[in-house]
């Protein structure tokens, strides 16, 4: 994770951004005297809010518990991953 100060943020704050997205990377804030921060792209913070949803739900979680043990057996279905999104 990348780390910079609250200064060095707002004289480069274009960069810094552009890099968080680009690089898929978070980005550590650390602000003299108060608590540091963390930036991350709205495409990371959205799946971070996905999967604490669907950690919340126990049929969710008990549903892929079933899948994991049942790949484990050898069973399910091998998909081309391509042909998911159709």
């Amino acid at each position: 994770m990348r780390t910079v100060n609250y200064s060095e943020l707002r004289k480069n704050l274009k960069t810094y951004l552009d890099a968080v997205i680009n690089d898929s990377e978070p980005l550590l804030v650390h602000r003299s005297g108060n608590e540091s921060v963390v930036v991350i792209s709205l495409d990371e913070y959205n799946s971070i809010k996905e999967t604490e949803y669907i950690m919340k739900s126990p049929a969710m979680m008990e549903i892929i518990r079933k899948g994991e043990d049942e790949i484990k057996r050898g069973g399910g279905e091998k998909a081309d991953m391509d042909d998911l999104w159709k």
